[in-house]
């Protein structure tokens, strides 16, 4: 039932946001690729959304609340709402990772306990 789910890729593309070409109701979900030795060009937090990170492939490391913190793949990252954060690739390395923004505190249940069989 195509009214059902939505599909896309996101193989291609620097950042591409999934809201919109999924139609999601409950968070925003980015797919995002920086080049060797570039950067986001801002630092940001938010008024009430967490974010988790996901590096996909590759190396980079974040800052966050002037602390840096290292990344490489297969790590996942959870940031609070009012943390500063500005995300880097590493030097001689790119850097992609899925960007996941839901609202904090908002989780009602997961896995099994929202599971109906």
């Amino acid at each position: 039932m195509a009214n059902n789910y939505r599909k896309m890729n996101a193989a291609d593309g620097a950042r591409v946001e999934l809201h919109d070409a999924l139609g999601l109701t409950g968070a925003e979900v980015s797919v995002n690729v920086l080049p060797a030795g570039t950067g986001v060009p801002f630092v940001h937090s938010h008024k009430q959304n967490e974010e988790i990170y996901g590096i996909l492939a590759g190396r980079g490391y974040a800052v966050l609340d002037g602390e840096r913190v290292e990344l490489n793949a297969g790590d996942w990252l959870r940031v609070s709402p009012a943390t500063k954060r500005q995300f880097f690739a590493a030097e001689t390395e790119s850097v992609k990772y899925v960007c996941i923004q839901v609202k904090e505190n908002s989780l009602g249940g997961y896995t099994a306990d929202d599971a109906v069989l």
